[in-house]
């Protein structure tokens, strides 16, 4: 689990996107757009132009595994993992009280 905090709310996210991809005409190369956005809303370069790439990515416009898909298939990953521990603890417990039941019958 990441320790990091969300500075921005989704929607200071959302116009910063909004205006890369809108303006992005107006500078040389995107890089330059994104630096230019980024500087005027207090954030990395970095941050913003991942922010650009992921929101490309869920329009369709980028390859890549939308945010809907990754959040559920992570939530999937995690039941598993709770239904494989709560397994194993039930066949240890029948093992457990097999054994108990074997050896109760021979006292």
């Amino acid at each position: 689990m990441s320790t990091t905090t969300n500075k921005f709310s989704p929607e200071v996210r959302a116009r910063a996107v909004r205006m890369v991809l809108d303006h992005e005409g107006d500078h040389a190369t995107r890089w330059a757009a994104v630096s230019s956005v980024a500087s005027k809303i207090g954030c990395s370069p970095h941050t913003l132009r991942e922010w650009v790439n992921k929101a490309e990515v869920d329009n369709g416009k980028r390859a890549g595994v939308p945010t809907e898909v990754a959040d559920k298939l992570k939530a999937l990953e995690r039941e598993n993992r709770e239904l494989k521990q709560a397994n194993e603890i039930l066949r240890k417990a029948s093992a457990y009280f097999a054994l108990a039941e074997l050896d109760r019958r021979s006292k």
